[in-house]
């Protein structure tokens, strides 16, 4: 095992309360590098209307915020003994959380789901795409 990617949402703890600490522990066990990502999501920003009226530098500011955020996240957990790499991205979640893991040649991707409701089938839409159409394993770590 040499690369892990755990998947983070800033905005929902639920999905990394329990998934972050498993992923750093599979690391430190493993001697495997972790690269903590959070996806800052681009859905608002596809509508024509919406994105003319937003400022040309709001993106550069929302992951500057969402790097901050993440730094802070990572800082919470006792990493000092694992290789840690903190990435944000912009766009689409589960395409960009499947291809930084691509690009990483990542051997793991640890995502946490909250127990499923009726409305999310059994995963969450993200989690569920990243199962479906990861080319590695992957952990889901109930909530």
């Amino acid at each position: 095992m040499q690369n892990i990617v755990a998947l983070v949402d800033l905005d929902d703890e639920s999905s990394w309360r329990k998934a972050l600490p498993t992923a750093i522990d599979y690391a430190r066990h493993t001697g495997a590098r972790l690269h903590v990502l959070t996806i800052v999501p681009d859905g608002m920003y596809k509508m024509t209307v919406v994105a003319q009226l937003i400022p040309e530098d709001y993106e550069r500011k929302l992951l500057d915020d969402a790097s901050e955020r993440l730094a802070t996240l990572v800082e919470g957990h006792s990493i000092e003994d694992v290789q840690l790499e903190r990435v944000v991205r912009f766009g689409s979640v589960y395409k960009e959380a499947l291809g930084f893991a691509s690009d990483v040649a990542a051997d793991l991707i640890v995502v946490g789901a909250h127990k499923p409701e009726l409305k999310d089938y059994l995963l969450g839409p993200n989690a569920g795409q990243i199962v479906r159409h990861a080319t590695c394993s992957v952990w889901v770590v109930r909530e």
